[in-house]
């Protein structure tokens, strides 16, 4: 017995020792060539100085956006979400708790940070007072009673795999909140869940195009006979890249995708940068009272403010054509990037946030005494109660996030959205990635993740005096300008 024991562990040892010989024989063969290769090269000056060695800088390179947000970023370093921002939505999409101790880790001192100003008689909660549903579209054949200050902004299947489609759906009407389609068209996945939907209308005029690419009335109220489609939004431009069309890589386009859109399987789908046919104030009134009327449910617009000299015009124009002409709602993007592929400095440089383009298209509704027709949506980076409670305050009537939600799904901020290489699953076609991805689950984070936004919402309203959120004025808030000194939001955006 003793000797079978021996004789295997020695024949096991060698077979080890084999194992490790040929592994090393093979690398070193590897390493030869890669040698010889990176010498003679010219397309890249460390490689050719530092043959097999210069190899470690690229993949040091590679990885170090990665662990950067695991091992050397403090918590509120990072950008476009920090850790502090990611945690809170990870566990409010958990449920479980999200009380923090020992002192903020916040720099209350740095411009641009929001004060809620808390009176001394707080809310009871006895005397607190859910939201409302606020209606849009009271001109329309149906207008739509919205039952949640908080939504989810627009992303479009393809952009997103099909089990994030499923979730956010799913999730949604658990939340009782809309969902946007995104640019991409209407998807079975989007109605699957019973959600509300709204529908956008991109410049390619995806899901609603005829053969010519030209807007369907046919197919307009195609989608208008669904029950939970029930608004529909033109897309102007979007934050993460105003001024250029959306962007899906040919590896996202199959054929299911294809045929939603109505365009060629395995080609890269590039929206114009416009909509040829609207190219003054008149042809993007005309639109949307046409698409009104076709489909008899609220329209808006979608768009990131840069020049503002052209809201007075706008609003003349309405007025000459009688306040039912305008659009129901204004969907305003921040112009700090968003979930999309986009050219760097279109995602770096163009147009206003929305922390100054809010307050501006606000003032000059009021001023046109347009405010109480028009409603007014706001998406940007908004993913915690804070900055949700912000955009109230200067006058949001509602809120739709994209990367909330997307943090809600797993998201872990790997910036492959426009890769297909998602290691989460959320915005991949991979079936070995985006099987990890499971709808049910995710769903239920999805709706706790709004529950708790909400709910913080409403507690930072009951702490300033206001019973619910949308009773939040600019007198409720500050914001820190250069020099670390608060001011009220009231006296920098006087309303007029």
């Amino acid at each position: 017995m003793n000797e079978t024991v021996t004789s295997f562990a020695v024949n096991f040892i060698a077979t080890i020792g084999i194992l490790f010989l040929v592994i090393f024989v093979v690398l070193v063969i590897a390493g030869v060539v890669m040698y010889r290769h990176d010498r003679k090269q010219t397309s890249q000056t460390i490689l050719r100085n530092y043959p097999l060695i210069g190899r470690f800088r690229y993949l040091f390179e590679h990885l170090g956006e990665f662990f950067r947000q695991y091992f050397f970023a403090m918590d509120r370093e990072e950008l476009p979400f920090n850790r502090a921002q990611r945690s809170w939505a990870y566990r409010a999409a958990k449920n479980v708790d999200n009380t923090v101790a020992f002192g903020s880790t916040r720099d209350l001192r740095r411009a641009g940070t929001y004060y809620f100003l808390n009176c001394p008689f707080p809310t009871l909660s006895e005397d607190s007072a859910a939201s409302q549903p606020m209606r849009i579209g009271p001109y329309c054949r149906e207008p739509y009673d919205a039952p949640s200050f908080f939504n989810i902004s627009g992303m479009s299947y393809g952009a997103l795999s099909k089990p994030a489609v499923q979730a956010l759906s799913r999730g949604a009407a658990k939340a009782g909140c809309w969902m946007n389609t995104g640019e991409g068209g209407l998807s079975p996945y989007h109605l699957e869940g019973g959600c509300d939907i709204v529908f956008q209308i991109g410049t390619a005029k995806y899901g609603v195009r005829n053969s010519e690419g030209l807007l369907s009335d046919e197919k307009l109220r195609e989608k208008a006979a669904h029950p939970q489609v029930k608004m529909f939004e033109l897309k102007l431009s979007q934050g993460a890249k105003p001024g250029k069309g959306g962007i899906l890589p040919a590896e996202k386009v199959n054929q299911e995708i294809a045929d939603i859109r109505g365009i060629p399987v395995g080609h890269a789908s590039i929206s114009p940068n416009r909509h040829p046919d609207i190219a003054s104030m008149d042809d993007l009134l005309d639109r949307l009272i046409h698409i009104r009327e076709v489909t008899g449910k609220p329209v808006g617009f979608k768009l990131v403010l840069g020049t503002t000299d052209w809201l007075d015009q706008f609003c003349e124009a309405v007025l000459k054509r009688g306040i039912e002409s305008a659009p129901d709602f204004i969907t305003l993007d921040s112009a700090d990037g968003g979930t999309g592929a986009a050219p760097m400095p279109l995602m770096d440089s163009v147009g206003l946030p929305v922390s100054e383009s809010l307050p501006i298209l606000v003032n000059k509704l009021i001023q046109y005494e347009l405010r109480d027709r028009i409603r007014i949506i706001v998406s940007g980076k908004m993913i915690n109660p804070t900055d949700v409670a912000a955009a109230i305050c200067v006058g949001a009537d509602f809120v739709v996030s994209a990367r909330g939600f997307m943090f809600a799904l797993g998201c872990i901020q790997a910036l492959q959205c426009n890769k297909n290489t998602c290691p989460t699953g959320v915005t991949t076609h991979n079936p070995d990635l985006n099987q990890g991805l499971v709808p049910i689950d995710k769903a239920e984070r999805v709706a706790h993740y709004h529950h708790n936004l909400v709910h913080e919402v409403e507690t930072i309203a009951h702490s300033c005096g206001a019973p619910e959120p949308r009773q939040l004025k600019r007198h409720h808030a500050a914001v820190v300008l250069d020099g670390g000194r608060s001011v009220p939001l009231n006296i920098i955006y006087p309303e007029h």
